[in-house]
């Protein structure tokens, strides 16, 4: 058993978040909205409010963290705002992830922002493996077909563990 931390547990995130609840591991998912915790808690999984806009508040979860799924295929808000997601945000996360017991990396690379920040935040994913030596997966599925882009997921998070 693994303990992941979905950071973006939406929909898509809540329906990884029962797969691999149901596969033994133990799930902690944020949302910036309290509101939310309840069906997050109803997948399964541990609620906690963390904005990735605001990387005090993620790091403050990865303790005892295996695995990070990084979630932000689908993001709302300003260009600038989603850009720093893919970019700069996601970049500063992987390398404070290097001083925890994190041990890799799933990046949701797919959905409805835009392709380039979608390859931007790839890109930054992938050198953390080189540089970090970070296990790390890049999953391309249709965040529109649900339950592949779920087994996608979790066969993602597997391989990160297995590495």
């Amino acid at each position: 058993m693994a303990r992941v931390l979905i950071v973006g547990c939406g929909c898509r995130g809540r329906g990884l978040a029962a797969a691999l609840v149901a596969g033994g591991h133990a799930v902690r998912g944020t949302t910036r909205e309290p509101g939310r915790i309840e069906a997050i808690e109803a997948a399964g999984a541990q609620g906690v409010i963390a904005d990735p806009d605001r990387l005090g508040t993620v790091t403050r979860h990865v303790q005892g963290i295996s695995v990070l799924c990084w979630l932000m295929g689908t993001a709302h808000g300003e260009p600038e705002a989603i850009a720093a997601l893919h970019g700069p945000r996601l970049g500063s996360m992987l390398e404070a992830l290097v001083d925890t017991p994190v041990r890799g990396v799933v990046y949701e690379a797919a959905g409805t922002v835009a392709v380039e920040r979608l390859e931007e935040g790839a890109a930054a994913v992938r050198r953390a493996t080189a540089v970090y030596r970070m296990p790390t997966e890049v999953v391309s599925a249709d965040p529109l077909r649900p339950d592949d882009w779920v087994k996608a997921m979790a066969r993602a998070v597997d391989r990160v563990l297995a590495a």
